[in-house]
């Protein structure tokens, strides 16, 4: 497809609720064209990711007390002034230049990075025990191993993650 087809994803995490308008500083005329779409991890994005290992209203951190999180969790973490919280905003580029299937591919796009986000962040919240309290050297050593990890999955052609079962 060489240069038919380009997905870009530039992420921003800020200290925030998700109110920020134009994160990202785009001109009037992009912003206008973008669609602003929410994530609530308490939610599955697809009934047929669910597991119950990853799900956010079920999980409570034992070193961080978080969770579970309850129907209007993202309300009441605002007035909760002694928990963290930030917001992970994402703009996702994707041109597909086939003018046939063009709009039908950018937008199927568009909803597989969504549930994409969805299943990461969900699993990232009921991980947090294994990762609470790193230092930037436990975290090197971590991309290091999942770096031989990939490496060793790719060359033996084993297939795994999220797939489109429609």
């Amino acid at each position: 497809m060489q240069e038919k087809f380009t997905i870009e994803i530039i992420t921003w995490h800020k200290p925030d609720f998700g109110a920020e308008d134009n994160i990202h500083g785009l001109e009037e005329a992009q912003w206008k064209k973008c669609k602003v779409v929410d994530i609530d991890i308490a939610v599955i994005a697809e009934p047929k990711d669910y597991k119950e290992e990853e799900d956010p209203t079920k999980f409570k951190s034992k070193k961080t007390g978080r969770g579970p999180l309850a129907p209007g969790w993202k309300e009441a973490l605002k007035t909760d002034t002694t928990t963290p919280h930030m917001c992970c905003y994402k703009l996702v580029k994707a041109e597909f230049k086939w003018k046939l299937i063009q709009g039908k591919v950018e937008n199927y796009i568009q909803e597989a990075e969504k549930r994409l986000f969805t299943n990461f962040h969900r699993k990232l919240f009921c991980t947090m025990d294994d990762w609470s309290g790193m230092t930037m050297e436990d975290i090197r050593r971590m991309e290091e191993e999942t770096k031989k990890e990939l490496d060793e999955m790719r060359a033996k052609g084993e297939a795994k993650g999220t797939t489109d079962d429609k």
